[in-house]
C-alpha cells in the first residue's frame, strides 16, 4: 500500500463518523459559553460559573491516557461507541438541568449542571482521544496526516460555527417546546449528531481485534491516575482566581496531586500490567514530539485566552465584535492543518514541517508581541490569523509522529499521552499566563487602561514567543523518520 492509498466504503465511512464526533467533540467546546449568561441566570449560579467549565476540563483531561490503554486492549468500535454513549447522556443530562428542581443528593439545578457536565467530560475525552487512534487503525502512516489534516479542519469549523448556534438556539429554540428553555437545546443538539455518528459506526465501522486482546485496564493503576491528575488539574484551573496561587488550598493541591501520581509511577514501574507503557518517553520521537506539543499547547491558550479579552478592554469591541475577529485565526487553523497533512503526506516526513513550522510560530507571536495601542486592529487580526496557520501543523502532526515510530500494539496509548501533553500544556500555560495577566491588574487596582492591556498582552506574547523558541529544541532533534507506507493496524478482522 503506498501514499495513493484509495479508502474502502467501510474505511470512507468509518472517516466520516470520525469527523462527526470530532465535530460534536470540538462544538461542545465552543456552543456553551455563548449560552452560559443565561443558564446561570435560570439557574442561579454565578457564584459556581467558572464550575461548569472546570469539571468538564477534569474529566476530559484525566481520562484521556486511560481511553488509550482501552484502544489497545479493546476493539476500537467499543471504546468509540462508548465514549459517545456517555458523551449523549452526559448533555441528556445537562439539558435537563434543575427542571425536576432541587434533588436529593444531587443538589440544584446548577449542581446538576456541574455533574452533569463531568459526565460529558468523560465522554468527550474519549472522543478526542479515538479520533486520532481509529484514524490511525483506517489508513497507513505515509497517507495519515492527509487524513488527519481534516481534523484540524472540523475544530475550525465547531469553533466558526458553535458561538453562532449556540446564541441562535439560546435565543430562539426556547419557542420549539413550551417549558423547554432556548440554552437546553445547546446541549440536547448533540443527541442527534451523536445518533448519527452511532448509526454510521454500527452499520458501516469494520470489527477489528485489540492490538493486545486479553490485556486489561488495572482499576486500581487507574484510581490512582485519576487522583493525582484531579488535584492537580484543579489548582491549575483555579488558581490565580478563586484562590491566590499562595493559597494554602491551591498549593495542597498542587502537593496532593505532585505525590500521588509519583506514587502512580513507581507502581506502574512495578506492575506486570502497567496502566500505561511509560518506556514510550525513553523513544526519541516520543521525546522530542512531547516537548513541541506540551510548549504549543501553552503558547497557544495564551493566544486564544488573552487576544479576545484584549479586543473587548483596549478596543471597544463588543463580545460578539471580538468573537468575530478571531474567525480569521479559526480559518488559519483550517488552512494550516489541511496544508501541514499534505505536506507530510506527499514528503513521506514529520520532521521537514516542524522545521518550519517551529521558527515561523516563534516569528508570529513575536511580531503579535509588538502590539500597542496605536497599531490597527486590522493588522492585529491578520498577525492572529497567520499564527493560526503555523501553530496548527501541531495539532495534525504531533499524533502522527508518535503513531509512526511506536509498535502497533502501544499505538493507542502513544497517541492518548501525546494528545494529553498538549492538554497539560494548555492548562499550564493558561495558568502561567493568567498569573501575568493577574500580576498587571492587581498593580493597576483592577483596572487597566487600553495603554496597559495592550502592555500585558504585549509580555504574554513574548512569553509565548519564547517558549515557542525553546520548541525549535525539539523539532532540531526529532528523529526524521520515514512514513511508513503500510498500514498499522490495530489487529486482524476478528
Amino acid at each position: 500500500m503506498n501514499a495513493s492509498h484509495t479508502p474502502s466504503r467501510a474505511e470512507a465511512w468509518t472517516f466520516a463518523a470520525v469527523l462527526v464526533c470530532m465535530f460534536l467533540a470540538a462544538l461542545d467546546q465552543t456552543i456553551v459559553s455563548t449560552a452560559m449568561p443565561r443558564i446561570v441566570l435560570d439557574l442561579h449560579g454565578l457564584v459556581r460559573y467558572s464550575w461548569v467549565t472546570t469539571a468538564y476540563l477534569l474529566t476530559s483531561t484525566a481520562l484521556v491516557p486511560i481511553y488509550g490503554k482501552l484502544a489497545d486492549v479493546r476493539q476500537h468500535f467499543v471504546v468509540q461507541a462508548g465514549a459517545i454513549g456517555i458523551f449523549l447522556m452526559g448533555s441528556i443530562l445537562c439539558g435537563l438541568a434543575g427542571i425536576a428542581g432541587t434533588l436529593p443528593l444531587l443538589g440544584d439545578g446548577m449542581d446538576q449542571l456541574i455533574l452533569a457536565r463531568a459526565i460529558q467530560g468523560i465522554g468527550g475525552s474519549g472522543l478526542f482521544a479515538m479520533a486520532f487512534i481509529v484514524i490511525a487503525d483506517l489508513f497507513p502512516p505515509a497517507v495519515r496526516a492527509r487524513y488527519q489534516g481534516w481534523i484540524g479542519s472540523v475544530w475550525g469549523l465547531a469553533s466558526l460555527v458553535g458561538p453562532l448556534l449556540g446564541g441562535l438556539l439560546t435565543d430562539r429554540a426556547g419557542a420549539w417546546i413550551p417549558g423547554i428553555a432556548g440554552w437546553r437545546w445547546v446541549f440536547l443538539v448533540n443527541v442527534p449528531v451523536g445518533s448519527l455518528a452511532l448509526w454510521i459506526l454500527f452499520t458501516r465501522m469494520p470489527r477489528k481485534a485489540a492490538a493486545h486482546p486479553g490485556g486489561h485496564v488495572d482499576l486500581g493503576q487507574a484510581a490512582l491516575l485519576m487522583a493525582g491528575l484531579v488535584p492537580l488539574l484543579l489548582a491549575l484551573s483555579l488558581g490565580g482566581h478563586w484562590k491566590p496561587w499562595t493559597d494554602p488550598v491551591i498549593f495542597g493541591l498542587f502537593i496532593a496531586g505532585l505525590a500521588l501520581l509519583a506514587i502512580f509511577v513507581v507502581v506502574v514501574l512495578q506492575s506486570r500490567t502497567p496502566l500505561l507503557q511509560l518506556r514510550l518517553y525513553k523513544e526519541r520521537t516520543f521525546q522530542a514530539m512531547n516537548w513541541i506539543l506540551i510548549l504549543h499547547g501553552a503558547a497557544f491558550m495564551g493566544m486564544v485566552i488573552f487576544s479576545p479579552l484584549y479586543l473587548v478592554n483596549a478596543r471597544g469591541f463588543s463580545p460578539a465584535q471580538a468573537g468575530m475577529s478571531l474567525i480569521p485565526m479559526t480559518i488559519g487553523v483550517m488552512i494550516g492543518s489541511m496544508m501541514a497533512g499534505q505536506i507530510a503526506s506527499r514528503r513521506r516526513r514529520v520532521k521537514f514541517v516542524f522545521l518550519y513550522a517551529c521558527p515561523a510560530m516563534v516569528l508570529a507571536f513575536f511580531a503579535l508581541a509588538m502590539v500597542s495601542d496605536s497599531m490597527p486592529s486590522w493588522l492585529f487580526i491578520l498577525e492572529l490569523a497567520i499564527a493560526g496557520v503555523v501553530v496548527s501543523p501541531t495539532f495534525v502532526l504531533g499524533s502522527l509522529a508518535v503513531q509512526n515510530a511506536v509498535e502497533p500494539r502501544v499505538i493507542g496509548q502513544a497517541t492518548a499521552l501525546a494528545q494529553f501533553t498538549r492538554q497539560i500544556g494548555g492548562a499550564v500555560g493558561s495558568a502561567a499566563l493568567g498569573a501575568i495577566f493577574a500580576v498587571h491588574v492587581s498593580q493597576g487596582h483592577g483596572h487597566l487602561s487600553p495603554e496597559e492591556y495592550a502592555h500585558v498582552l504585549s509580555e504574554i506574547f513574548w512569553v509565548s514567543g519564547i517558549l515557542s523558541a525553546l520548541s525549535m529544541l525539539g523539532a532540531w532533534f526529532l528523529p526524521d523518520l520515514e512514513l511508513k507506507g503500510r498500514a498499522q493496524p490495530a489487529g486482524k478482522h476478528a
